[in-house]
Formats: structure tokens, sequence, C-alpha cells
């Protein structure tokens, strides 16, 4: 059974329609002049705009979901957690279709546009998301001093002054929009903060990475140390705002859609002040790429609704496709209004090799330079830590960390 949950938090429950099912179901709704024909689609998923709560077909004394009597019309199965998005913006699948085809079904839409209780639907296409890492796998790890961080000889983030003045991030949540963060890694897991935290790849309150022989998924571990790295404990470097509390969402370890990245952008905004992402579409000097619909819903609620009414903080790493030419005035995510775009800077104080030339960027962070420069410290997988992180991956977590001590004053 499926859950379809109204504005009263009651469920009615749906069947989940084998493939038998589901093709009656498509024959009664073409007599009908409604019928969904939900196969070959690019993906077989589905997200509607719909009033929050309708009269049930079977019982028409007693209110029930719209979305229930809309997806038992047109096969479709509203699956906890993925169902509700927010307000009245619902997420279908269909488990008796193909996943994927070359074929976007117009005529599917146009028809589904003419149901009087579908007030916009769009069908869910898989998205290019690139880790903006450009880090090669060192042989061996080593501890090496956070130069960044204090450096009497060269200039730095100030970080210490900081901390000399109590600014060390406690009280403040910060969560990694990334491929997971290793909740148990010694020097994150007394920081770790479960509500900062989900697996919307795989629908779960678990952001474990998952591990492969080439530890692909290290990228938000690497980025969650740099923010909260736990002070004091004997254990790889210490985080800038050391005292926040820091959480994870796996959501690049698997297809990306504007579900997703809806989902990942609205998480808990009432508790997690500040979310960090390093990533975005490819930055190869060829794509023009944003948020789509739901992903731009998210970010209006969160900067309007979000942190008590301030507003969610969005920090964004800018790119990295200067070697391509890429500008990140093409990029809809750090050039976007409700975001912090991030770029980078060397150690020497230089524009690295990388870096975007654009009027999104706000800030610059340090990170990697050329091959004498050193590069940024932090956590890694396998309850590891590397002195190699790199690129504005780096950048954007380090300006999340600075951005936590003294957050109560900004308004998005």
């Amino acid at each position: 059974m499926a859950r379809c949950v109204g504005r009263d938090g009651k469920g009615s429950q749906i069947e989940k329609p084998s493939v038998k099912k589901a093709a009656e179901e498509e024959g009664a709704a073409r007599t009908e002049g409604f019928r969904a024909d939900w196969q070959n689609l690019p993906l077989r998923e589905l997200a509607l705009t719909l009033p929050r709560r309708a009269l049930s077909p079977t019982s028409p004394k007693s209110p029930a979901p719209v979305s229930c009597s809309v997806g038992t019309a047109a096969g479709l199965v509203s699956e906890a957690p993925r169902g509700h998005v927010f307000g009245d913006y619902y997420h279908f699948r269909h488990r008796a279709v193909v996943k994927r085809s070359t074929s976007g079904h117009r005529g599917t839409h146009v028809r589904l546009h003419q149901e009087p209780q579908v007030l916009w639907a769009e069908q869910q296409l898989v998205k290019r998301r690139k880790k903006r890492d450009i880090y090669a796998e060192p042989s061996d790890p080593k501890f090496a001093q956070q130069w960044y961080l204090f450096n009497p000889s060269r200039r730095d983030l100030n970080a210490k002054e900081a901390w000399e003045q109590g600014y060390t991030g406690r009280g403040v949540v910060v969560s990694i929009l990334d491929d997971g963060i290793e909740k148990n890694h010694p020097d994150l897991a007394d920081n770790y903060d479960p509500k900062a935290s989900y697996d919307v790849n795989d629908g779960d309150t678990d952001p474990q990475p998952r591990y492969t022989q080439l530890n692909d998924n290290r990228h938000g571990t690497r980025c969650a140390g740099e923010v909260a790295a736990v002070a004091n404990n004997g254990i790889c470097g210490v985080g800038v705002a050391y005292n926040a509390k820091i959480g994870g969402v796996r959501m690049l370890d698997g297809e990306v859609t504007d579900v997703v990245e809806a989902q990942s952008l609205s998480l808990n905004p009432q508790h997690i002040d500040i979310y960090s992402a390093s990533w975005g579409p490819e930055d190869d000097g060829k794509t023009v790429d944003g948020p789509a619909k739901l992903a731009k819903e998210a970010f209006l609620r969160g900067v309007t609704e979000g942190r008590g009414g301030l507003g969610s903080i969005f920090v964004w790493a800018s790119g990295n496709g200067g070697r391509e030419k890429d500008s990140c005035n093409c990029d809809g995510y750090t050039n976007s209004i409700y975001t912090l775009s991030i770029s980078s800077s060397t150690q020497y104080g230089n524009v690295p090799w990388y870096s975007e030339a654009c009027s999104s960027t706000l800030a610059t962070t340090y990170s990697s330079g050329s091959l004498n420069e050193k590069q940024i410290v932090t956590t890694d997988l396998r309850q590891k830590c590397t002195d190699s992180h790199t690129g504005t991956s780096a950048s954007a977590p380090l300006a999340a960390g600075i951005i936590a001590p003294p957050w109560r004053p900004i308004r998005t």
C-alpha cells in the first residue's frame, strides 16, 4: 500500500497497481476521456501541483488528499517519503512502465493538464550534476598545518582572532548537500546532527556514504570536516566553526532530478541555518543550466520562511571551469539571488587556474592552486584525513563555517 498524507496528517491508502491492474485502469480512464499513457517516458516519476484536499470518489462525505484520487485514476503510486514534496506539490511513480525512454510524450502531458485537479505537471528528468572537486588521490594521507586558518607569515582567514572572541559556531547548524557524510568519523561524530541529515537518494534518515573501491563518495565528508571538525581531540585538523553542529544530505549519489534538489534544499528549514553545496552543472564552457521549478520554489521558501523568518542561508561553490573558459554567470545556482556564490584564492593570494570570473561571485576563500601551493586539510572517508581537498568545492564550506559564528545578523 502507498500512503498519501493530507494537511491533517492522516493518510488514505491506495493500492500499488500491478501491471495487469494498471492496464485495466488505463482502459477505463481512456473511456472517460482521461488517460495518462505513462509508458516509455524518460523517468517513471512525475511531479504535480494539486490542491491539498478534495472529496474522495469512494467516500463523498470524507475528505481525502486529491493526490490519492488523481494518482489512482492515472495508475500512479505516491510513495513515502517522496510523495509529498512540500506545499501543494506531489511526486508520483508508475511501477508498471519502463524507467527510461527517449520520448517525452507531449500528448500525455497535454491530456494530464486537461484534468481540472492538476494545476501543474512535469515529467522528472535526470540532470547532470558534477562535484566541483579537482582532487587526485594521494599515495598516502598526511596531516599538515592548516595555513588558511592561522598563518603568521602570510594572509589567512583570521579564524584564530574570531575563536579568541568566542565565535566558534556554537548553536549554529550547517548541512552539507552532497554525496553523504561519514557520521561516525571520529573528527565529526561529536558534532554530528541527525536532524540536519537525510538520505534523499534512498529515502531514509541515514546519510552515510556508499563506499566504493575508488572512494568516489568522499566529497561530502571532506566538505563537512572543513566546517565542523572537532577541536582539541587529537584527530586530523579543526573546522573553521568547530563547535557548530554538522549534518549531511545524501543526494548526489543517484539520479539528480528537480524533486531531489528541492527536497534537499528544503530539509528541516527551521532547524538548519546554513546549507552548503559544492556542485552544479558541468563546468565545460558549454552548459547553461540551473534550478528548475521545484528547486526555485525551495530556494524562495527557504529565504522567506526558513530560520524563523530570518531566511535560510545557501552557500554555493562558484565552479571550476576556468580552464574551459566557463562562466559562473551561466550557472543558475551560483547566479541565483538566493545563494552566496564563493570562489577561490590560492595560498599565495593568486587567482587559481580553475577559477571562473563572473559578476555573481560574492566572496572568495582559500583553496588549492599551483603545484607548489598547499591544499586544504579535512576529514576523509574511512575515518581518515587528507591534506588534498581542492577547488571551489573546498572554498564554499570554509565560507559556510565563517558565516556560522555570526549568523544571527545575516538576513537573506
